[in-house]
């Protein structure tokens, strides 16, 4: 069975929010959580989840509240945290595993941290049993997917094309997807550009599919209630997760 990540952006619009929308996705068979820690740069994501994140800040986010409201749901559905590398450094990542432990979060995504420049960073992340995850993209040689996927953990990210989440490029995949494949057994989930039209054919041979700005353009949706927009991001959820499966 293919999986099914989601991203959502912590604490927007509220903490309570937050808590009730992963736990919905969790019913409507997402497998893990991408946790988002709003930041004023996010230079991997598209004006979509930007637009969240400047939001979430606007409202007084603080880290705290990522620990808050991830004791609640990391217990109940597999979740990463994916941040910049600015507040893991500033505040330390030495917080970040220990209330990544507490609240039995499972590891760590952070796009703008190249595979050379994370590894002392890895070191200290995979000996407290905690995950990073690694990434490749359409741009890698064959060589260096080799050198990052060799001791790959939880899952490998695969970047869709070269560029921002929520983009509708199309690249052809199925080359780097077959390197991967063939020195590794950890499971190759695609991000970047999926969502409800389109994700059956972003799965075609990966394991899992991730899927972030499709569900945040919902939560930006002023015109629908709370409950609504649960239900709504819910339902897509269900419809990308029976489609990546059939």
């Amino acid at each position: 069975m293919k999986k099914l990540v989601a991203y959502i952006t912590a604490t927007y619009p509220n903490k309570d929010f937050t808590v009730d929308l992963a736990l919905a996705l969790k019913d409507a068979g997402v497998d893990y959580l991408e946790l988002g820690i709003p930041f004023s740069d996010p230079v991997a994501d598209g004006p979509v989840i930007d637009e969240a994140n400047q939001k979430a800040l606007k409202n007084g986010f603080k880290i705290k509240d990522l620990f808050d409201v991830s004791k609640k749901i990391a217990p109940k559905i597999p979740t990463l945290w994916m941040g910049y590398f600015n507040p893991f450094y500033h505040k330390g990542l030495d917080l970040f595993i220990n209330e990544a432990k507490n609240a039995k979060v499972k590891g760590f995504i952070i796009p703008d941290l190249p595979y050379e420049e994370a590894l002392p960073y890895k070191k200290d992340i995979e000996a407290n049993n905690l995950c990073l995850i690694d990434f490749v993209a359409p741009t890698d040689s064959k060589e260096r997917i080799n050198k990052i996927v060799k001791d790959a953990k939880e899952f490998i990210y695969m970047v869709a094309y070269a560029g921002i989440t929520g983009a509708s490029k199309s690249e052809n995949l199925q080359e780097i997807i077959a390197n991967v494949k063939a020195v590794t057994s950890t499971p190759l989930f695609i991000g970047f550009g999926v969502n409800e039209q389109n994700a059956k054919e972003k799965a075609k041979g990966v394991d899992g599919v991730i899927v972030g700005s499709a569900f945040i353009k919902v939560l930006l949706d002023n015109n629908l209630n709370y409950t609504q927009k649960i239900e709504k991001i819910s339902i897509m959820a269900k419809n990308i997760k029976e489609q990546i499966n059939s």
